[in-house]
């Protein structure tokens, strides 16, 4: 790059990504000052951030993400007085993060995800940043005690991320004073102890604590009373000496014929517990088979398949094109093909992003299931799933949807997108959190 700001006309943006660019990211660029916003992510960048960057103090935005940047996080990255979104997630960046992060006092988004951070998160600095809107820690290799402070971001709303570190100890009661729109994600830590169950904590699915082998309460199904001390060494060797003796008792006194029924017994019922096995084996496979290839889960990848609780099947066999346009004005698809529509022209989202959004399970009626879905925006919405679709063409199921989308009163929830496809009906509208029967009975 061949980088000046001599001349006119002035650089306000720079937006370079996924273009397969590589080295350095020149220094030049600080001399931009009046650079707003600067996008390389997805290229192949190395090295570490350029000091000479933070000259630009116009910046308000800094996109490096998927790069192979590596390095200190700059403590005088907050020299830039009026930035609001830095995301360096899925590089290499290590080390810790500086206190000075709680001198960006305008940051409304710090998304360090997929890094070799480690050491404890700084305390005592979180306060300071009123703005930040959203927080994304994971997949680091941060450890000690979640900082007590977090609960005083106020202006939190979309997400608190620390997911896959290596935090301890109980998670602070101080979190349940964030506003309850915001979403947990604590999963794979060594977090331990009861979870809070006021406030933001009510809105949790389990999905959020998951494999914090220690970590107890609702909603987990892992009740803390059950969490006991193991018994003292001497009182297990004097069950095992009165076990055996009456053992030996026991064989002392069965006769021959009471050993034949006994084996018999044994046998037939080892017999039924495989039929038993066999038929749940044959009844899952089916219930699992899907009616069209190509389809995922909501809630994350493959690979962690085993964390998320509360999934739907969708189907992905792409969106339609010209051929299947023409058929779905006569009222039909063919087997496979979905259609995401936004409802609300000003709300918009990809499809892939809906499906690795983590779900959580609201609630179950006859008219199907709704999920709390968080997208990567960090907005949160509600997601009806219809069930089966095949009994309602696209034609008629559309003209219905836009006819309530229509609708409009101050008591209804207001409708963004649906999705159909042959064999699944999907609704996505505003997320309106108010709590539970439970906590309004406290």
């Amino acid at each position: 790059m061949n980088i000046s700001s001599s001349s006119e006309p002035r650089v306000v943006g720079i937006a370079l990504s996924g273009k397969n660019l590589r080295g350095y990211i020149p220094s030049e660029l600080g001399t931009l000052i009046f650079l707003r916003r600067l996008n390389l992510h997805g290229n192949n960048f190395y090295g570490s951030i350029p000091l000479q960057l933070f000259n630009a103090t116009s910046l308000h935005s800094i996109f490096l993400y998927n790069n192979n940047l590596s390095g200190l996080l700059p403590p005088s990255i907050c020299q830039l007085a009026r930035l609001q979104n830095l995301d360096l997630s899925q590089n290499s960046f290590s080390g810790s993060i500086s206190s000075d992060i709680g001198n960006c006092t305008q940051l409304q988004r710090l998304i360090l995800a997929r890094n070799k951070f480690s050491d404890e998160i700084p305390t005592g600095i979180w306060s300071k940043l009123d703005n930040l809107v959203q927080l994304d820690l994971s997949s680091n290799q941060f450890n000690g005690s979640i900082p007590k402070d977090l609960g005083e971001l106020n202006s939190l709303s979309g997400t608190l991320n620390l997911s896959f570190n290596q935090f301890s100890g109980e998670i602070p009661k101080s979190l349940s004073k964030l506003q309850v729109t915001v979403s947990f994600d604590l999963r794979n830590n060594n977090l331990t102890g009861e979870i809070p169950q006021t406030g933001a904590f009510l809105n949790q699915g389990p999905t959020a604590f998951l494999n914090n082998p220690t970590l107890c309460g609702f909603p987990l199904q892992k009740s803390c009373q059950d969490v006991t001390t193991p018994k003292s060494s001497s009182e297990n060797q004097n069950h095992s000496s009165r076990d055996n003796k009456n053992d030996k008792s026991s064989k002392k006194g069965l006769k021959p014929g009471l050993i034949i029924l006994i084996s018999l017994a044994d046998a037939a019922g080892v017999a039924f517990l495989g039929m038993v096995i066999v038929y749940v084996y044959w009844k899952n496979k089916d219930s699992q088979s899907c009616s069209c290839t190509g389809k995922t889960k909501l809630g994350g990848n493959a690979g962690n398949s085993s964390n998320n609780i509360c999934s739907f099947c969708v189907c992905l066999n792409g969106f339609p094109s010209n051929e299947s346009e023409n058929e779905s004005e006569k009222g039909e698809r063919t087997s496979g093909e979905g259609d995401l529509v936004a409802i609300d022209k000003g709300f918009s989202f990809e499809l892939d992003e809906l499906l690795r959004a983590s779900a959580y399970v609201l609630g179950k009626s006859g008219l199907g299931i709704v999920y709390k879905v968080v997208l990567g925006s960090g907005i949160p919405v509600a997601v009806r799933r219809l069930g089966e679709g095949g009994g309602q063409r696209y034609k008629e199921f559309a003209a219905e949807i836009q006819a309530i989308g229509r609708v409009k009163h101050p008591n209804l929830v207001k409708l963004r997108a649906y999705y159909w496809a042959p064999d699944e009906k999907l609704l996505i509208c505003d997320f309106i959190c108010n709590g539970n029967l439970a906590s309004a009975l406290k």
